[in-house]
Order: structure tokens, then C-alpha cells, then sequence
């Protein structure tokens, strides 16, 4: 069950509205580093928790307060858009090309919204939900949760340094500042699980005596050195292994997969009747598979 009050979290203040500027703004709300993106993803993570109790409780309070930042956004792209040209005449009397994107104004904030925020990104491209991650592993979860807030932050502090009104300076101050709590607080989950060497390889679940020994520690370099043939040092291609369960070391990629073979075209695929014709090889394969 969720409940709503009447009032922002943050004060949300524009002393001068820019349309274009709202327009921005949108990518905070619909854009893959948005709101709703990590609103939703912490909701899932939650609906769908099977682990410890508290976890869940923390992802639905977080999730629920990224509500309150998609408002806070929405107010912000409203006020924005206070006073913005609603026909095309006067900014074409002014400036045809100005006049032609209503000064980087998105016309569907008029056409489609009358004056208010949209569940898009800045370029009008509507919220995609397969961006949302729940995986049913905390861990991996909390992995996604981080990369979510760091490019949210990242959006957030690009977007302070694009206006010069102190109202939206302010909220995106806020903001940025939920972005680093909420960036420490799943690293703080991650190492309440044990931390790196807790949890890794994610899944820990899985026994590593099933992997195929000679790769799950190799950095397998694919280059092909016009030099010697080495490739450069790095804390990812010798010592210890960062979850302490191995050695780093260098492979030189080789085929080893042999070249691959595939049956004919089906009939019923209707494929041209020169691909139906079965060679040698093929009939090889399928006799040897027979017998």
C-alpha cells in the first residue's frame, strides 16, 4: 500500500522558466539514467525479494522516495514550461528557425501534455520498462542499483552545470545528493554480504569446481600485437584473483570451437533452392549422427 502527501519532498522553485531546459530535464525523468528507471527497479527488487526482510523494506522505501524525485521533476518541467509559446506565428514572425523548434522547445510538452512533464526522455522517446533490473540476486542487484545512481548522478550534475537559475541549481543539488547516499547505501549492502570476496563470483551459489578451470581466471586478449605478441599488465592479468579464489593470467584467444555446421534450410522455410542442396560435408555429419 503506498500514501501520498500533498507536498514536494524538496522545494521546487524556477525564477526564470525555459522551455528548453525542461525539455532537458525529461532525461532525468523518462531517460535511462531517470527517475522512473530506478523508481521501478527498486520496487521490483522488492516485490519480488525472497531474502532477509529488511532488504526488501529498504528497497520499497527507496523506491517509494524515487517517486517523490519523478514529482519533484515534473513540478520542475511545469514551471519550466510556464510561459512558453503556444503557436508557432509570433516565433515565426521573429525567427524561422527559431520559430521552427520553438526554441528548443518539445512541441508534444504543448501537444500532447498542455504545458506538463511526459513519461519520455529529452528527445521524446517514451520510458522503456526493459531497462529495469531485478534479477532475484541481491548481490547482482545491488551491482545494477550502483551503476543506476552513478549515471543518474552523472545526468544530475550535467544537467547543474547547464542552468543558471538558482531554483533548479538548488533541486538538483538535492538531488545529487540522494544520488551519493543511495550509491553508498547499496555498496553498503554489498558489503553487509560479505563483500567482494563474500560474493563473488555472483552467483555464490553455484560450485566453481563446474567451471572450466583453465578460463574463469584468464583475461583472454584477443589482440594480435603487430610487436612482440605481449599484451600490456594490468591488475586484471596477474596476482591474485580480486575475490581471493584465484590466480590472473594471460591467455592468447584460440579457436578452439571448430568451424561451426549447420543442417539445411527446412522446407517449410521456404530459403532459396540453391540452399536446399545438402554437400558432402553436411551428409557426412548426418550419417555419422545416424550411426
Amino acid at each position: 500500500m503506498f500514501y501520498h502527501d500533498r507536498e514536494l519532498q524538496y522545494k521546487v522553485r524556477v525564477e526564470k522558466p525555459n522551455p528548453a531546459f525542461a525539455r532537458m530535464l525529461q532525461q532525468a525523468i523518462g531517460g535511462i539514467e531517470g527517475e522512473i528507471r530506478v523508481c521501478l527497479q527498486y520496487l521490483f527488487q522488492a516485490w519480488g525479494n525472497r531474502g532477509p526482510v529488511k532488504y526488501r523494506d529498504m528497497l520499497l522505501e527507496t523506491g517509494t522516495e524515487e517517486m517523490a524525485h519523478i514529482e519533484m521533476l515534473a513540478t520542475a518541467v511545469a514551471l519550466n514550461l510556464e510561459g512558453a509559446p503556444t503557436s508557432l506565428k509570433d516565433e515565426m514572425a521573429k525567427d524561422k528557425m527559431i520559430g521552427a523548434v520553438m526554441g528548443g522547445m518539445d512541441p508534444r510538452h504543448f501537444l500532447s501534455s498542455g504545458l506538463a512533464a511526459m513519461a519520455v526522455d529529452a528527445n521524446g522517446v517514451p520510458f522503456n520498462g526493459s531497462w529495469v533490473v531485478g534479477s532475484g540476486n541481491t548481490a547482482a542487484d545491488m551491482y545494477a542499483n550502483v551503476m543506476a545512481e552513478s549515471t543518474g548522478r552523472v545526468l544530475a550534475t550535467r544537467l547543474w552545470e547547464m542552468t543558471d537559475d538558482p531554483g533548479m541549481k538548488d533541486m538538483l543539488s538535492f538531488l545529487i545528493a540522494r544520488d551519493t547516499m543511495h550509491q553508498n547505501q547499496w555498496l553498503a549492502v554489498l558489503e553487509e554480504l560479505g563483500g567482494v570476496q563474500g560474493i563473488h563470483p555472483i552467483p555464490n551459489s553455484f560450485p566453481q569446481s563446474q567451471e572450466v578451470q583453465d578460463f574463469n581466471y584468464a583475461f583472454v586478449s584477443t589482440y594480435i600485437n603487430s610487436g612482440d605478441g605481449s599484451t600490456p599488465a594490468g591488475r586484471w592479468t596477474e596476482g591474485q584473483s580480486i575475490d581471493g579464489k584465484g590466480q590472473f593470467h594471460i591467455l592468447k584467444a584460440q579457436p578452439l570451437g571448430g568451424e561451426p555446421k549447420l543442417a539445411p534450410p527446412v522446407p517449410e522455410g521456404h530459403a532459396q533452392t540453391e540452399q536446399m542442396t545438402l554437400t558432402d560435408t553436411i551428409i557426412g555429419n548426418i550419417k555419422d549422427t545416424l550411426s
